[in-house]
């Protein structure tokens, strides 16, 4: 089909399938399957001018270690409970908006101005959207799915703009994966849909 494919993309399409696999089943093994990923794609994307999805992959190992801990201990210190899927809310959904619109922001107007990157407004809005759903995975907050398909949705075109064929199909299958997850957390919540403002409030 005339596309060049590097053992990066390659590597990076194998590992970032299996981790949102393993992240719609519930799986703890998706968190190191994940760092793997994000290992394969700072190389990927830093080459392909792709500056905040490449920094990204540093802030999401980081976030993973927190998540893995997060889905073992129930998010709480002192107990080895699993942590519930819940219902994002409304203070939450506040601060996630706020921050992803100041970050989106910020973002673009540093890729702009401080680097040779073509899509600058896109690679900023993918990086805020895939924070902020990175944060509700950590949380096990059903929503989270959503935030995943926005992005993916921009991920989509702006790899095979920027050449990454493989890694867009990628992409494509990750929107059906999202949907089978935001499926299957919905199927596990708790009686009465888990929204709880204080334990929420206490986690956040």
């Amino acid at each position: 089909m005339g596309w060049y494919l590097s053992w990066t993309e390659i590597l990076g399409f194998a590992t970032g399938a299996l981790c949102v696999w393993l992240v719609a089943r519930q799986h703890v093994a998706n968190w190191p399957v994940g760092i793997a990923n994000n290992v394969f794609f700072i190389v990927l994307f830093a080459q392909s001018g792709l500056y905040a999805d490449a920094g990204l992959q540093i802030v999401f190992i980081a976030l993973a270690a927190y998540g893995w801990w997060s889905w073992t201990h129930g998010g709480g210190p002192g107990t080895a409970e699993a942590l519930p899927v819940r219902r994002t809310t409304r203070a939450e959904w506040l601060w996630l908006l706020a921050a992803g619109a100041v970050g989106t922001a910020a973002l673009a107007l540093l890729l702009g101005r401080a680097s040779d990157s073509t899509v600058p407004f896109w690679d900023a809005l993918t990086t805020a959207l895939s924070l902020m759903a990175t944060y509700g995975q950590c949380r096990k907050l059903l929503e989270s799915w959503w935030l995943w398909i926005a992005a993916d949705l921009v991920y989509v075109p702006l790899y095979a703009y920027k050449g990454l064929y493989l890694t867009s199909v990628l992409y494509l299958g990750f929107l059906a994966l999202c949907v089978a997850g935001y499926v299957g957390w919905r199927r596990s919540l708790p009686a009465g849909g888990a929204r709880t403002a204080t334990a929420a409030g206490a986690t956040a």
